[in-house]
């Protein structure tokens, strides 16, 4: 269900398409902000008491806020999902890169694909294709060969995925000083005002807020100076980090205005994964034992709460995230409570462009541009594919489905519990998002024909895209079950 306060609409009730708006003059600018690790309760449009953050409130309050975008737990899964509009389970990109296992794990982990192909279609081909100039700017973390790593795409590889343009280094390393935030925004603008007289595509990547996290001086001073810690929950360097960032939003907006691209430009905010509420201490693991069974907080950074859990999970803390959108047809003052997902936006966008994506190419996610405009779409089920062992979060292989108000999540072979025990032994829960965002409250005992409906079409969805449904692993070592190690296994 999406809410409208107030209706800046240039589709309501005329029934004009997405490519009438710009059939006397061109396509719309797109420009795609996507954050590192920064969790649904960060900013102020989100209930944030915190730091302030006018610039993404005022986003806000001009376009579309989602209270139901997901994405994928980790990293290199959302940055695949977002570029492709496929699922994690369908690419095979369901993984961080560069490798890291835990070989002997009770639950086998599927092989993962390390490196996306450089005959991968992208949302930045299919733009260029449609006479887009496109730019990646920030964190790549697609590929750890000779195209880039998981700081850049390189210069010279920018044209195999779609990229007419790539940022300059940053000065030092991105995770030190403001995180290359300012640097990457003046890169940004400098795009922008280069390609002002056509269509362009920016992909803006930051780094913050992904450990370490770093700010400018004076900012934290000004947190601390107003009772912030220097470490731990709400320290001050994390909202120093996070009002940096609000204000180089500002920027970007303000060079829209100043480029007279504001009308013409549509503007998408959104992270990569959910917030570090907590991350686990994973040095136990990397010892030949490894075989602690009660995980032990390391850190803590931004509280999820009511969101359950942290980066890495499939709880709510793990997948849903800010998303806001505004730019032409989008209805201005909009609450969307539908449940969206990364994948929509290559269908969204390319919708948008009027861009297609080649024959034959499988699209897993939707376009809401219906959505964008404040009207409704019918109800769909959401996935998540995550076979992989990563104690930092507490996660162990898992998928998971979301079907109206209610969502199930399945644990193959083992879990950790909120407590950080481990249990062994397949599990599944279901919760009822509608009265228990939070999660608290498993539903399995009291509704077990609605979790065996939801499991079955689980496994249906990951079986129509091949993917493997991990079972035990052959490999198991009882002495060691969860050593985790770069050293990959032939």
């Amino acid at each position: 269900m999406c809410r409208v306060s107030f209706f800046l609409f240039v589709l309501l009730g005329i029934g004009f398409g997405w490519r009438d708006i710009f059939a006397a003059d061109r396509s719309p600018n797109i420009l795609l902000i996507l954050t590192d690790d920064q969790g649904w309760p960060t900013l102020g449009c989100y209930g944030s008491k915190q730091v302030p953050t006018p610039h993404l409130d005022r986003l806000a309050s001009d376009g579309v806020r989602f209270t139901a975008a997901y994405v994928t737990p980790q990293c290199t899964p959302t940055r695949a999902a977002l570029l492709t509009g496929q699922h994690p389970a369908r690419s095979r990109m369901w993984h961080v890169i560069p490798w890291y296992g835990t070989p002997f794990a009770p639950v086998r982990e599927p092989v993962f694909v390390e490196n996306m192909p450089r005959d991968s279609f992208t949302l930045a081909s299919g733009l260029q294709k449609a006479g887009y100039a496109t730019a990646c700017l920030g964190k790549w973390h697609l590929t750890t060969n000779e195209d880039g790593n998981y700081v850049g795409l390189k210069p010279e590889a920018a044209k195999h995925y779609g990229f007419d343009a790539v940022n300059s280094p940053g000065p030092g390393s991105q995770n030190a000083g403001d995180k290359h935030v300012d640097h990457l925004t003046d890169q940004a603008i400098a795009f922008i005002s280069k390609h002002r007289a056509r269509p362009w595509f920016c992909y803006l990547a930051h780094h913050t807020l992904h450990g370490v996290v770093s700010a400018p001086t004076a900012l934290i001073e000004k947190h601390r100076a107003r009772g912030a810690p220097s470490e731990g929950l709400h320290n001050a360097t994390y909202l120093a980090a996070i009002e940096h960032l609000d204000n180089s939003v500002g920027r970007l907006l303000a060079a829209l205005e100043k480029e007279g691209l504001r009308d013409s430009t549509m503007v998408i905010f959104l992270s990569d994964n959910g917030g570090v509420s907590y991350s686990y201490d994973i040095a136990p693991y990397r010892l030949a034992q490894g075989r602690e069974k009660q995980l032990r907080v390391k850190a803590r950074e931004f509280d999820n709460t009511p969101l359950r859990a942290t980066k890495g999970t499939l709880y709510e803390g793990g997948i849903r995230v800010p998303c806001i959108a505004r730019g032409p047809g989008v209805a201005q003052g909009l609450t969307c409570e539908t449940p969206i997902q990364v994948l929509d936006w290559l269908p969204t966008m390319l919708n948008l462009a009027g861009a297609k994506t080649p024959s034959g190419y499988p699209v897993d996610g939707a376009d809401i541009t219906a959505l964008l405009a404040g009207k409704e779409m019918p109800e769909r089920a959401l996935y998540w594919y995550a076979p992989l062992y990563d104690l930092r979060w507490g996660a162990t292989p898992a998928a998971a489905l979301r079907r109206g108000r209610y969502k199930l999540i399945e644990f193959f072979g083992d879990s950790f519990g909120p407590d950080g025990l481990y249990r062994p032994g397949r599990r599944v829960e279901l919760y009822d998002l509608l009265t228990d965002l939070s999660e608290a409250m498993d539903l399995t005992a009291t509704e077990p024909k609605l979790a065996s409906q939801l499991e079955t079409e689980l496994h249906q969805f990951l079986k129509s895209t091949g993917a493997e449904i991990p079972g035990p692993n052959p490999a198991h070592d009882s002495q060691r079950p969860f050593y985790e190690t770069n050293a990959k296994p032939k």
